[in-house]
């Protein structure tokens, strides 16, 4: 690494840093706020995988999976045992469909749909708990889960770059 310094006459300035990376443009976090950021991330998020798994434990998980999509999409493929509840229609059927007392998980089309936030949102303005599922369908396909259609089940193959090869576990 050098440092560059300027010199005149009158003064000498003091050494001129390289610029940061982008990466480090705006310093990291303290690790007490990281703490913070992270931990409530995990109190908004779950992702597909964990999700599955508690589903697959059989049994009740604790939570009930709402697909906030409409008839269309959720015809198209949804996770078995959802239930579906658009988010248009949250106000006026959520208390109908769900129990207050068990939390949700909301999911839409993908990471590029904010359809499960819009329902998160709207089911916890009613006073429910609620968790948005991170990756919707596109990830609960594309890591292979079983889906439910109007034709019947469908089991995908994993997309080995988002699901572990040859295992259940991707270890995080």
């Amino acid at each position: 690494m050098t440092s560059t310094t300027t010199s005149t006459a009158s003064h000498t300035a003091a050494p001129v840093a390289p610029a940061a990376n982008a990466v480090l443009r705006v310093p990291p976090a303290s690790p007490a706020a990281a703490a913070a950021y992270f931990g409530a991330s995990l109190a908004f998020h779950a992702d597909v995988s964990d999700v599955a798994s508690a589903l697959a434990a059989g049994g009740d998980p604790g939570f009930v999976v709402i697909d906030s999509r409409n008839t269309a999409s959720w015809d198209q493929g949804h996770v078995p045992g959802a239930v579906h509840l658009p988010t248009a229609l949250i106000p006026e059927q959520a208390e109908r469909l769900l129990d207050k007392s068990v939390p949700v998980v909301t999911y839409c089309w993908g990471p590029g749909c904010n359809g499960a936030t819009r329902a998160a949102l709207a089911l916890a303005q009613l006073g429910y708990q609620v968790k948005e599922m991170l990756g919707g369908m596109e990830y609960w396909i594309r890591e292979g889960f079983a889906y439910e259609t109007w034709e019947g089940p469908v089991t995908p193959t994993a997309d080995p770059l988002t699901a572990p090869v040859d295992s259940d576990d991707c270890g995080c």
